[in-house]
């Protein structure tokens, strides 16, 4: 089965979802994908998907968005990996996020794992 790529609009996703991608992309972040798991998933609608370059550009991208979707009241129900930074994992239920050391991303390949959810890619700055 082949994926879908697209390049989405702030109004294709949720807004809490683009929130998080938005401070995901103002803090660098690269490689930038959501997976619409809406067809694929019983747990959680969408993952986003993000890398950073090194331990610290992982923490500030993750905490960029915990203070980012922080204003609008919401908070991630589970934090795990933010001390080791090479996997960050913010669990929001209706979504989670990703926040991978490249190298990780590559071995875990969650792209590869759930390849028939749609991919919604997101120009690196």
């Amino acid at each position: 089965m082949a994926k879908a790529e697209k390049q989405r609009t702030s109004s294709s996703l949720p807004s809490q979802v683009m929130r998080a991608v938005d401070a995901a992309s103002d803090k660098k972040a690269n490689h930038l994908v959501v997976l619409d798991l809406r067809q694929a998933s019983g747990f959680t609608d969408f993952f986003v998907l993000c890398s950073g370059t090194n331990s610290r550009q992982i923490r500030a991208i993750a905490d960029g968005i915990m203070e980012a979707l922080a204003a609008q009241g919401v908070k991630p129900a589970h934090i795990e990996g933010y001390d080791r930074s090479e996997w960050v994992l913010l669990d929001y239920f209706d979504f989670v996020v990703h926040v991978f050391a490249p190298d990780t991303r590559l071995f875990y390949g969650l792209e590869r794992l759930w390849g028939n959810a749609e991919h919604i890619t997101f120009d690196s700055p």
